[in-house]
């Protein structure tokens, strides 16, 4: 979920829990939404940095046009501004926060708990600094993140991610 608003103010934070509980579909949906893609990321093109610019691009593009959007591999970081609890789903438990990428624009991270090498979640806190390779899907702006954020590849994604936080990764 991309949140356009002060990412300081305290209602932003508030329209950010509000949007993640209300609105996002689960992951299981957009995990069969997804396996429906059959275009996939050229892998030579992940990213070796942080490059929230070309995110920022790629999320005007997927706002501005309609139909299908294909997912993106994505390198973003920034302060973290809002954790919020573990949550069950059908494909397992996942960890959310979202990570302040500048303009005033935070986009939400998904962590497969499951998958990852991590301790104990939460293993992030509001005001630590994350840097996150992922797959950014767009499904309407509502419903929109960063996800396989964990080691390992699938026969829908070709890309392993990571979140490193404050220096420590987790895969």
């Amino acid at each position: 979920m991309v949140a356009r608003w002060r990412t300081g103010g305290a209602i932003g934070l508030a329209m950010a829990l509000v949007l993640q509980a209300g609105f996002a579909p689960s992951a299981d949906a957009r995990s069969r939404e997804r396996s429906r893609q059959t275009e996939m990321p050229d892998v030579a093109s992940v990213p070796s940095t942080c490059d929230d610019a070309r995110f920022l691009s790629d999320v005007e593009a997927a706002e501005s046009t309609t139909g299908r959007h294909p997912d993106r591999v994505e390198h973003v970081c920034g302060r973290v501004i809002a954790v919020s609890t573990a949550k069950r789903t059908r494909s397992g438990w996942h960890g959310y926060f979202y990570v302040d990428v500048g303009h005033g624009v935070s986009i939400r991270i998904v962590s497969d708990l499951d998958r990852m090498t991590a301790p104990s979640w939460p293993w992030v806190a509001k005001g630590d600094q994350a840097d996150v390779l992922g797959r950014y899907y767009y499904d309407s702006p509502r419903s929109q993140g960063i996800d396989w954020t964990h080691h390992g590849t699938g026969r829908n994604w070709p890309v392993e991610g990571y979140v490193i936080v404050n220096g420590t990764r987790y895969q």
